[in-house]
C-alpha cells in the first residue's frame, strides 16, 4: 500500500513542481531557451570578436512587443577568474544614469516638492548666484551654461585616477563665477548638471538620492539588481570588471574610485533595463499617468523657440525615418547605449566592461536587422553635430627664448582652486598643473596652446591661453578656454 501510494503521489509532485516553476521563473530565464534564427546568427555576428574567454565583452537585450526577444553575454565579466557575461551581470552604465536622475526630478515636480523653473540656489544656496538665474529646467536639458566639472578637474590636473570627493565637486562648481553662455540660449552637454540635479533630489526629498530612486522607481518596477552607487566601499554581486585595450595586446583594469552619480553612477541589468523600457508604454511610477511618461520624453525649447533634441536624460531623434528614443554612457572600463523605436515597441540595450567597445554603432546595426522592413528612409538623417565638426589647428608662431621667458611664472586660478607653473624646459615653455605637464606652443605674441589631460587618463584635451599684461606690459595672468568652457582666470602670484 505504501509502495503504490508513493508512485502515485510522485508524478502529481512533479507536475506541481513544473507548474510551479514555469509560473515563477523570470521572463529572462524563460526566454534563454529560444532557438537561433537568421536574424539572433547575425546579432551574434556582430559580437564575435569579443565572444571569448580571454576578452571583456557585452550583455545584450532585445526587447520586441513586450517581451526579451534575444538575451545574451559576449566575453567575460572578469578576466581573473573567468567569469563569463550573462544577461544577469551587472553593469556600470555611465550617462545612461541620466535618465533615472531625471524621471527622479519628474517625480519630486508631480509630488509638488520641486517646481522645474525654481532658481537651483532654492536647492543649492551655495552656489553662485546667476543672472539670470539657472533652473532645474536648464539642468534637465544641459541648457545651463554651468561648466562640466570633469573638464574643470581636468585642466587643474586632477584626472586620470586623481580622487575626489562630492563635496568638494559641490564646492568647485559653487567657486564659479561665470556661465559658458546665458541659460536657456545654448544646449551644451554638461555632466555638472546631472551630478547637481542628484543633489537638489536628495536635499527636495529630505533622503538620499539613492533610497529615494530605489522607493519611487526601483522597487514599482521591480528593478532587484538596480541602484545608485554611491558607496565605493560597496560589495556589487555579480559586477563585471571594467576593463581598458593594452596597445601591445591584452587589457588592463580600468575602474573608478570616484563616487560621484546623478551624472552616471547607475549600475544595472539587462534583465533589470527590460522592466524599465516597458515602463514608457505602461506607466507604474508616480501617479502612473502617461503625463509623466510625455514629460520626460518631450524635447526642450531655447530661449529663441529653437527645438533640440534632449529630453529628460534622452536624446529624441530620428533613425531612418523611424522615432528613436537614446542615450549612451561611457565612464572608465565600461561603455553602453540604448535604444528604443517606440512606435514600434522595439528597443535595444546594449551593456560593456570594455572602455573601447562601440555600442551605439553595434545597436544600430542590430536594429537595422530587425526593422529593416519597417524603415520609412534607405540613410539614416544627419543627427546634431554640435562640437563635432572637425577643428582646424591654428598656425604656431616661433617666439625668442627671452619672449618666453616673460611668461614664466606662478599662476593661481581661484575658480579652480589650482596652481598653473609655467616654466623654460629645453629653450620651450612648459606648464604644470597637478599632475599634468606639458609644452605650451604659441599661436600669437601673447596666446598659446596647451593640453590637458581627461578624466580616463587616455587622452589628451586641448586647451586655449591668452596671457594679460597689464599698463606697464607686464604680465599679470592668462585666461584659459577649453571645450565649452570660458574665461577661466589665473592671476599671476609668483
Amino acid at each position: 500500500m505504501h509502495f503504490k501510494l508513493k508512485n502515485f503521489l510522485s508524478p502529481v509532485l512533479w507536475f506541481c513542481l513544473i507548474v510551479f516553476l514555469l509560473a515563477n521563473v523570470s521572463p529572462l530565464l524563460s526566454l534563454q531557451a529560444y532557438t537561433h534564427s537568421e536574424a539572433t546568427d547575425k546579432v551574434d555576428a556582430l559580437f564575435e570578436s569579443w565572444d571569448r574567454v580571454d576578452s571583456p565583452g557585452a550583455a545584450l537585450g532585445i526587447f520586441q512587443d513586450g517581451r526579451i526577444v534575444y538575451a545574451r553575454g559576449y566575453g567575460t565579466a572578469n578576466l581573473e577568474y573567468n567569469i563569463p557575461i550573462t544577461p544577469q551581470s551587472v553593469f556600470r552604465v555611465g550617462s545612461v544614469s541620466k535618465q533615472f536622475t531625471a524621471m527622479c526630478i519628474a517625480l519630486l515636480a508631480e509630488q509638488g516638492k520641486l517646481s522645474l523653473d525654481d532658481d537651483i540656489q532654492k536647492f543649492l544656496p551655495e552656489m553662485h548666484a546667476y543672472i539670470p538665474p539657472v533652473t532645474i529646467r536648464h539642468l534637465i536639458h544641459h541648457t545651463s551654461g554651468i561648466r562640466d566639472y570633469l573638464v574643470l578637474q581636468a585642466l587643474a590636473g586632477r584626472s586620470g585616477g586623481y580622487f575626489y570627493t562630492s563635496p568638494e565637486v559641490i564646492e568647485l562648481l559653487a567657486r564659479q563665477r561665470e556661465l559658458n553662455f546665458k541659460p536657456g540660449d545654448k544646449y551644451s552637454y554638461s555632466n555638472s548638471g546631472y551630478f547637481l540635479l542628484a543633489e537638489i533630489v536628495g536635499r527636495a526629498s529630505g533622503m538620499k538620492t539613492r533610497e529615494f530612486a530605489k522607493k519611487y522607481i526601483f522597487d514599482p518596477l521591480g528593478m532587484t539588481s538596480t541602484y545608485f552607487h554611491d558607496d565605493i566601499n560597496e560589495i556589487v554581486k555579480n559586477r563585471a570588471s571594467g576593463y581598458l585595450p593594452l596597445a601591445e595586446g591584452g587589457f588592463k583594469i580600468h575602474m573608478t574610485q570616484l563616487d560621484m552619480i546623478g551624472d552616471g553612477g547607475i549600475y544595472t541589468t539587462v534583465d533589470d533595463f527590460f522592466k524599465w523600457d516597458q515602463n514608457f508604454y505602461t506607466n507604474k511610477l508616480g501617479n502612473k499617468t502617461r503625463a509623466l511618461i510625455d514629460l520626460i520624453t518631450t524635447p526642450a525649447r531655447l530661449n529663441d523657440g529653437t527645438a533640440i533634441d534632449y529630453a529628460f536624460g534622452l536624446s529624441i531623434s530620428t533613425y531612418k525615418g523611424l522615432k528613436l528614443i537614446s542615450h549612451g554612457g561611457s565612464f572608465v572600463g565600461y561603455k553602453a547605449h540604448y535604444i528604443q523605436f517606440p512606435e514600434q515597441k522595439f528597443s535595444v540595450v546594449i551593456l560593456s566592461n570594455l572602455g573601447s567597445f562601440e555600442p551605439e554603432r553595434i545597436a544600430r546595426r542590430i536594429a537595422d536587422v530587425y526593422l529593416a522592413d519597417q524603415f520609412t528612409e534607405s540613410k539614416e538623417k544627419v543627427e546634431r553635430e554640435e562640437g563635432l565638426s572637425p577643428k582646424t589647428k591654428p598656425t604656431l608662431k616661433t617666439l625668442s627664448t627671452a619672449a618666453l621667458a616673460e611668461f614664466v611664472g606662478t599662476y593661481y586660478s581661484d575658480e579652480l582652486d589650482a596652481t598653473a607653473i609655467l616654466k623654460m624646459k629645453d629653450d620651450k615653455l612648459s606648464m604644470k598643473l597637478g599632475r599634468h605637464e606639458s609644452f605650451v606652443e604659441a599661436i600669437s605674441t601673447d596666446g598659446f596652446m596647451g593640453t590637458y589631460m581627461n578624466d580616463d587618463a587616455y587622452d589628451l584635451g586641448t586647451c586655449r591661453i591668452d596671457f594679460i599684461r597689464d599698463e606697464s606690459k607686464r604680465v599679470v595672468g592668462f585666461v584659459m578656454q577649453a571645450d565649452e568652457i570660458r574665461n577661466l582666470g589665473f592671476n599671476k602670484i609668483l
